[in-house]
């Protein structure tokens, strides 16, 4: 506590005024630095760092902000590119999550290998975008004058929060067609360098044995005249997806093969859009799940808990993430408050957006399962 006191007094000295004000002066848009005023730092050109952060520049150095999970780091620079030294560096970063008002404040100390760091754990927000405000002192380089920016970064995307994304771009396994999650949790194979999902691990040899046919990530779609052979399936299915119109109404219905599942459509103008959004026709023929029309899905509830009854979600998850898109209580993105996590209502799963939603769903489950479905998303049951 001594050390944060000592930094936020000698801040305090050096920027006498408020902390991001700006002057009237700097406000008609001059910039010129007065002996005992701030320095402020200007964007460079859009380049990245040596380190991957983003570049600034101030009194003829160059300043890197590097934000990663693991915290935040500055480097600076000569106009050559050399590090200049921050042994005698510090300062503060106050931190603003997008979406809440509150600031989170961390001194930036030297870490005796050329940078200031704040060594914070910021996974728990990975994904999202952060403001930070940077106050400077000690930087031999600037002529002893303090030094303030701010700086908008995005912290990196996880693991599974990159793959959640990719499966919910794919949406649909390339060789048996079903939705990716609909046999539990997606394979990812390599194809050349990038991930391609596929539904189970029966499907992986498909995709390994012909990488270049499943490179794109999306399934196979033929289009043939169907035969007296598909009769039984014609009936079963009954109604064109695209035009709600009976099959055979329009002349012989026309068969398309996504992957090894069979779409029929009342004529060949349909094929098309189902060519588009071939995962959107599955799912409206064959229901949302693993394969006949009208089977359950669904998904398990994780061991991990972050309150008791609010759970983690995982890649298994990805397709209902997808498919529901916006919290039922704040009708905020899923993503927008920490989330999604995952509840329990009357036996189905629910997304939210943050903790504070599960206490509404907990105590009126109908409703917003109500909703949801009042929306078209059919939520999966949770075993």
């Amino acid at each position: 506590m001594k050390t944060k006191f000592t930094i936020a007094a000698l801040i305090a000295i050096i920027f006498p005024t408020l902390a991001f004000a700006q002057t009237s002066h700097e406000a008609q848009g001059h910039s010129h630095t007065m002996p005992g005023q701030v320095t402020a730092v200007e964007r460079a050109q859009p380049l990245s760092g040596p380190h991957g952060g983003s570049l600034r520049q101030a009194e003829g150095v160059q300043l890197e902000t590097v934000v990663a999970t693991g915290g935040i780091a500055l480097f600076f620079y000569d106009r050559a590119g050399k590090t200049i030294s921050v042994d005698q560096g510090r300062g503060a970063a106050s931190v603003r999550v997008e979406g809440n008002a509150k600031r989170y404040r961390y001194d930036l100390l030297p870490d005796g290998k050329g940078a200031l760091v704040a060594p914070v754990n910021l996974s728990v927000i990975a994904g999202r975008q952060i403001e930070i405000d940077v106050q400077l002192v000690g930087i031999p380089a600037v002529g002893g004058q303090g030094v303030k920016f701010q700086e908008i970064a995005m912290v990196p995307a996880n693991e599974l929060q990159l793959a959640t994304a990719a499966i919910s771009r794919q949406k649909i396994c390339p060789v048996s067609g079903k939705p990716l999650g609909s046999m539990g949790d997606p394979v990812a194979v390599d194809v050349n360098g990038q991930q391609v999902f596929v539904c189970c691990a029966g499907c992986v040899a498909a995709v390994k044995s012909n990488p270049a046919k499943y490179a794109s990530g999306r399934p196979e779609i033929t289009v043939t005249t169907s035969t007296q052979a598909d009769a039984a399936l014609i009936a079963k299915q009954a109604k064109c997806p695209v035009m709600d119109e009976p099959l055979g109404s329009m002349g012989d219905p026309v068969k398309v093969m996504v992957g090894d599942k069979p779409i029929f459509l009342c004529c060949k103008g349909c094929v098309k859009k189902v060519q588009a959004e071939p995962a959107k026709y599955l799912a409206l023929v064959y229901g949302e799940g693993s394969g006949g029309k009208g089977e359950p899905t669904s998904v398990s509830a994780n061991s991990e808990q972050v309150r008791p009854g609010i759970f983690k979600v995982s890649v298994e998850d990805a397709p209902y993430i997808a498919a529901q898109k916006r919290c039922p209580v704040m009708d905020e993105p899923l993503d927008a408050m920490g989330g999604p996590y995952k509840v329990n209502a009357n036996g189905q799963a629910i997304y939210i957006c943050c903790p504070g939603c599960a206490k509404k769903i907990a105590a009126e489950p109908g409703k917003y399962l109500a909703i949801l479905a009042q929306q078209g998303v059919q939520s999966p049951v949770m075993k």
